[in-house]
């Protein structure tokens, strides 16, 4: 069976402000030394499973031309153009639509396009797992992640009985408190939900019917019309009237015949600004620094200059970020309230910064 993926690009990757911005945010941007995208990596390390034209990125209308600069094989017609946000289940139902219209059936790989792997060879095995599990039956496949410490930032995934390389998902449950996220590594009965997924594009679609209808039904006449001239207006009109929903809890959390397979691939979903000195190399001082800076007696620091010199002294646990109208100045302890500063400068009518 063909198979295909599905890239989900329509974040805005706040917490990355100020490098990352509503007219490009995180997943066009590096955040790495060898230059290249998160989402040219997400697409790149595919390679050995998915040809390019059968590779769909659905991602914000306004990004359309920045999917087309930065992955110049993907078909121009594989790029879905949201007409406005509406969470993953959406996303979904829409490119398994277009999938469907196209292929009529296949496999689908879901995947985000701003998380980094360091052991692809691996992944690729396990995705391959993956899609033989996903071809029998209605089966809906989630990776997990292996955890390697009580991570209190993800969801996490309880699983019980064997099932040859995958596991019966029992339950799905929410981010836990540092006690509980304890007890669940102690358990090895858990893995982080690393929002990858697969199926065959008749299994979700099969769900979707069942359990979400009302995007069913509407993402059936979005498929009915690509290719037509009237696509965009079909689909600005289906897309727009679907309610808000993640896939977890419309689907996932609700469906039979769920399934899980442990991966551990050196995943890192590069949530915050805390994660760019877990995935480069930094320096005697645990300092990560890019750009025109002097550190002296900085330690555990990560510094990103711009045009400007930054002279850091005796700075500690800071993540400082410097761009053309913007610096972030900010403790480690704090960078999940980095949306804060966005949310007041909203409220300022700053929306230049944004």
């Amino acid at each position: 069976m063909k198979i295909t993926a599905v890239i989900m690009a329509g974040g805005r990757g706040e917490r990355f402000w100020p490098k990352s911005r509503n007219s490009r945010p995180k997943q066009f941007l590096s955040l790495t030394s060898d230059g290249e995208t998160m989402i040219q990596k997400t697409v790149n390390r595919l390679r050995p499973l998915v040809e390019p034209e059968d590779i769909f990125i659905v991602t914000n209308a306004a990004y359309k031309d920045l999917v087309k600069d930065q992955l110049p094989d993907v078909p121009e017609c594989n790029i879905l153009s949201e007409p406005c946000a509406r969470n993953t289940a959406p996303c979904i139902a829409f490119a398994a639509a277009v999938i469907n219209k196209k292929y009529d059936d296949a496999v689908m790989l879901v995947l985000p396009s701003d998380h980094l792997i360091g052991y692809e060879d691996i992944y690729i095995n396990t995705l391959r797992k993956a899609v033989a599990v996903a071809e029998q039956g209605k089966n809906l496949v989630t990776v997990g992640i292996t955890p390697t410490y009580p991570e209190t930032g993800y969801g996490y995934i309880n699983f019980g009985a064997e099932t040859g390389d995958a596991y019966a998902v029992e339950r799905f449950v929410e981010k836990p408190d540092r006690p509980t996220a304890k007890k669940y590594l102690a358990s090895g009965k858990y893995l982080w939900n690393s929002g990858m997924f697969v199926w065959k594009v008749s299994s979700i679609m099969y769900n979707l019917e069942k359990l979400m209808p009302d995007i069913y039904e509407g993402a059936v006449r979005i498929g009915e019309a690509f290719g037509r001239p009237d696509f965009s207006e079909v689909l600005v009109k289906e897309f727009t009237a679907f309610r808000s929903e993640s896939v977890d809890f419309g689907i996932m959390e609700k469906a039979e015949d769920i399934f899980t397979i442990p991966g551990s691939f050196g995943w890192d979903d590069v949530g915050s600004w805390l994660a760019v000195e877990r995935i480069n190399e930094t320096d005697d001082d645990k300092n990560y620094i890019e750009g025109d800076v002097i550190s002296v007696g900085s330690e555990r620091t990560t510094i990103c200059g711009g045009k400007r010199l930054i002279a850091a002294i005796g700075v500690e646990d800071m993540i400082i970020v410097d761009t053309d109208d913007a610096v972030l100045v900010c403790s480690k302890n704090s960078t999940q309230d980095v949306k804060k500063v966005i949310a007041q400068l909203r409220e300022q009518g700053r929306s230049e910064l944004v």
